[in-house]
């Protein structure tokens, strides 16, 4: 998730693109870039950092311009450095690119490129594009960006400038968010954006690209193709947003924005990873070979433990090999047994959690190879660790995680099938059965995503629930551990989690009729046990809400049942997550919360 602005007319084209940029940080900040045109060349600038470091480097620069482009970056392939930074050049500096998304097959085009003669100086996905549209420019960009659109998989945003036609602008788009913003009246000039924040101060009329749709703008006209060059009619949006709703995207909070952005984020974090193509799960910084380890550690804090924990079940379940977890604040002090045939996962969405940074040192220092599954590239524990699997979630603003942690799981579930696969214990039916449902992920999310009305009157029926409890057996557990945490963070509800074998063991004495009891029941060994403990609660007077699985009858247990879409065992966790996150959303923003700043969290822990 990164930020694409584009200009063309007769305003100062840098301070456009930087204001446009700023408007866009949220979508990433790690580096930034602009590219201007002149009468006859194309100048690029970038720096490593936030925005405003960019800003003071080009203030003094003065350049006769009416044409740009500019990008903020969430890095995803290659570290965060002013090298990496868009704009892109081509070789002879005559194109500049920049672009949101993941090229699948970049490596393979890279290579086919080298042996053409090109050379590449970034770790970018992006510079492969650069040297396509090099190689396939005759004079004429569109057709360029037609033919590339043939060769490319994945999904990208990408504007484009080239040298040899100095009054227009190019963008094309499949799978991430681009917009065209159309000058006012006699103007005499247009946008690109891949948000409508970094426009709306210049225009509220937009054309909302759809996929393989390819955008031609001058400064009087904009002209909408698809792939083939057929030109299409597509109809302006008028936007009535203002702007501190537009960098929500129209939603209250951040937080539930970045709930609605999870099917996106599935997406991405499966691209390159995981196509209808694929007979296996590629890496692109974890290649490891698992056959070396005898010993698996996942450590993390929080959320991000929780997301370990579905990990050491499907592990586990799937591979028949025991699965060490620990918080990672405890991990140094218990003197784990750790040495060089031990693999180490540490889970952070920032990658600067201090105690899991912790945990790492002491496993290096013991000779165990480490693997870290972080949202920031060039974090601490991204740059400390031996092997990295990036989560790919883009920023997240809320202090709740949401969309880091589904990506969190969805790198777990990909991981545990890797494992799976490369010790021989999958066969190739059940791989293709498990990579079907992988990729249905994102459309069954934003099925449970549309049940967020009728959920919301769910909670509404029991906001003055005074104890909460999540229960579940098997993996359902684990995922009722996250939905109990979430309450906390931004309701600041009593909740806990329990085994739901472990009621009668003590809990069951809080069982009242102020007492909320939230049952995750999906394990299908474990269905009949689980509602036999939900008699058991409900016979003592507490409400139950239950999350099933459509086509399980829960009438006789629960006095309100949310379903998600039938899925394999393995990925129920993430689809009964959803429901948990608007639970938590609702009750928080009923009894008035600042949901996207919970009282005494940070969104990084930064200090033991």
């Amino acid at each position: 998730m990164c930020g694409i602005v584009g200009y063309i007319g007769n305003r100062d084209v840098k301070e456009v693109l930087l204001n446009g940029l700023s408007k866009l940080e949220y979508r990433g900040y790690d580096s930034a870039g602009i590219a201007l045109k002149t009468d006859d060349e194309i100048s690029i600038f970038k720096e490593n950092g936030r925005l405003d470091k960019l800003a003071k480097k080009v203030e003094k620069i003065n350049l006769p311009s009416q044409m740009g482009i500019g990008h903020t970056r969430w890095a995803t392939h290659g570290k965060p450095s002013e090298i990496n930074a868009h704009p892109h050049f081509n070789k002879n500096k005559t194109i500049a690119v920049v672009h949101n998304g993941i090229i699948e097959n970049y490596l393979e085009l890279k290579n086919e490129l080298i042996k053409e003669g090109y050379k590449f100086i970034t770790e970018t996905d992006t510079e492969v594009l650069a040297h396509l549209l090099d190689k396939y420019y005759e004079g004429d960009a569109k057709k360029t960006l037609m033919d590339i659109s043939k060769v490319i998989r994945g999904s990208y945003a990408i504007c484009a400038m080239f040298n040899d036609e100095a009054d227009t602008l190019y963008c094309m788009k499949k799978d991430s968010p681009l917009i065209i913003g159309k000058g006012e009246k006699d103007a005499k000039e247009n946008f690109i954006a891949s948000d409508i924040p970094a426009i709306l101060e210049y225009t509220k009329e937009v054309y909302i690209l759809e996929d393989n749709e390819i955008g031609v703008l001058t400064k009087k006209d904009v002209t909408i193709y698809d792939t083939l060059g057929n030109e299409k009619d597509k109809p302006i949006t008028k936007v009535t947003w203002t702007m501190e709703s537009a960098e929500k995207g129209g939603y209250e909070h951040y937080m539930l924005k970045e709930m609605h952005e999870q099917p996106h984020t599935v997406r991405d974090t499966l691209n390159g990873r995981l196509s209808n193509s694929s007979d296996n799960i590629t890496f692109e910084n974890a290649n490891l070979d698992i056959n070396e380890f005898n010993k698996i550690y996942i450590v993390a804090c929080g959320t991000a433990f929780h997301a370990g924990l579905i990990g050491k079940y499907l592990i586990e379940k799937l591979v028949r090999i025991p699965i060490f977890t620990d918080v990672s604040s405890e991990f140094r002090y218990r003197d784990p047994i750790i040495d060089d045939k031990t693999l180490v996962i540490a889970i952070s969405q920032s990658g600067e959690t201090a105690d899991t940074l912790a945990a790492i040192r002491l496993a290096k220092e013991r000779k165990a190879k480490t693997l870290g599954i972080v949202n920031v590239i060039g974090s601490s524990i991204d740059r400390e660790c031996d092997y990295t699997i990036h989560t790919c979630a883009g920023p997240e603003i809320a202090v709740a995680s949401t969309k880091a942690y589904t990506a969190q799981v969805i790198c777990m579930y990909l991981l545990s099938v890797y494992i799976a696969k490369e010790k021989n214990l999958m066969q190739e039916d059940d791989f293709n059965t498990f990579k079907c449902a992988m990729l249905k992920l994102s459309s069954q999310i934003e099925e449970v995503l549309a049940k967020e009305d009728y959920i919301k009157d769910i909670v509404k029926k029991y906001i003055k629930a005074k104890n909460v409890f999540y229960i579940g057996r098997g993996m359902d557990y684990y995922v009722a551990k996250e939905g109990s945490l979430k309450l906390k963070e931004i309701a600041y509800l009593h909740s806990e989690s329990y085994q739901a074998g472990e009621l009668k063991h003590g809990p069951i004495a809080l069982m009242e009729s102020a007492t909320l009891v939230v049952g995750i029941v999906l394990d299908e060994d474990l269905i009949e046990k689980t509602k036999s403990n939900l008699k058991e609660v409900k016979a003592r007077g507490a409400k139950i809400v239950v999350i099933t699985e459509e086509g399980l009858d829960m009438s006789d247990i629960t006095d309100d049942v949310i379903y998600i879409p039938k899925t394999e065992w393995a990925f129920t966790s993430v689809l009964a997550n959803i429901p948990q996150q608007m639970i938590a959303y609702y009750f928080a923003t009923l009894l008035g919360n600042d949901v996207d700043k919970p009282r005494n969290l940070a969104k990084s822990v930064t200090v033991e």
